[in-house]
């Protein structure tokens, strides 16, 4: 645990009683004369101040269900044939969570667009945001397994009010009507509160009627989806196939060096 200076000066704006009301310790403040001058006052505060802050950040981790990911400094930049890394390193300065703005990641499967996604939820969450990441299916059907209305607001709501959702693989399963407008009401209502989205895709915006067909709305959505959006377009072949390539062929050359080598035998006459 690092060392708290108890003499550290403070403004009028952060005084040690400032910052004792803000963390609610009554049992504190009741005694506030007979303490304040005390040289243990400043190191508690701030040590309660600090418990105060890791239990809040493991509690956001916990309900962002970001799940296991690799690191941004794993990511191979030299694989995607075409990717924007200056957007890239624009996406990790959040100012588009700032503005507002969504974050849109388009691209083939297997390019990296869950790690970049997963990575930016783990980061706004260390920000102190509180932030969702899911994939579109399970977003949807949790919508759609609300059974009552009430219960359907409280669910949409929850989604709406985040201070960042990240909806992971839009495209890679079709959906019905009723699909398309509880992802169509999610997305208004950000958008009306300027509130950002990161949404990973596999399909250019003009074939979204065939993940969402029969939907009126998907014109809409997708005009609200951009209208305050950076596009990230990541060309190339999947790296999780040459992955499984390269480890075959590990496996390939090591049951080949044990395999016993074979001895000619020679007969003379």
């Amino acid at each position: 645990m690092k060392k708290i200076d108890p003499k550290r000066s403070t403004g009028p704006s952060d005084s040690l009683r400032d910052r004792a009301q803000h963390l609610r310790l009554k049992g504190l403040l009741s005694h506030w004369d007979e303490i304040a001058n005390e040289p243990w006052v400043a190191s508690l505060i701030a040590w309660e101040q600090e418990e105060r802050g890791r239990l809040s950040l493991e509690r956001r981790i916990t309900a962002a269900k970001i799940g296991a990911f690799k690191p941004m400094a794993d990511f191979d930049w030299s694989w995607p044939k075409r990717i924007d890394r200056e957007l890239v390193t624009d996406f990790f300065t959040f100012g588009f969570l700032t503005e507002g703005a969504n974050a849109i990641v388009l691209g083939p499967n297997g390019v990296g667009k869950s790690m970049l996604a997963q990575n930016l939820a783990y980061q706004a969450v260390l920000r102190g945001n509180r932030v969702r990441y899911i994939t579109a299916s399970d977003m949807l059907s949790d919508l759609a397994a609300q059974d009552a209305s009430r219960a359907l607001a409280r669910r949409t709501q929850y989604y709406a009010n985040l201070h960042l959702l990240v909806i992971d693989e839009v495209g890679y399963l079709s959906f019905d009507s009723r699909y398309a407008d509880l992802l169509f009401e999610v997305v208004s209502r950000r958008y009306r509160d300027g509130r950002s989205i990161v949404l990973t895709t596999n399909k250019e915006f003009a074939e979204w009627s065939t993940v969402f067909p029969n939907a009126t709305c998907v014109v809409t959505l997708v005009d609200r989806l951009m209208h305050r959006a950076e596009i990230l377009t990541i060309e190339g072949e999947s790296y999780r196939l040459k992955e499984a390539m390269d480890r075959a062929a590990q496996k390939a050359s090591a049951r080949s060096a044990k395999r016993p080598k074979s001895t000619a035998t020679t007969t003379t006459p």
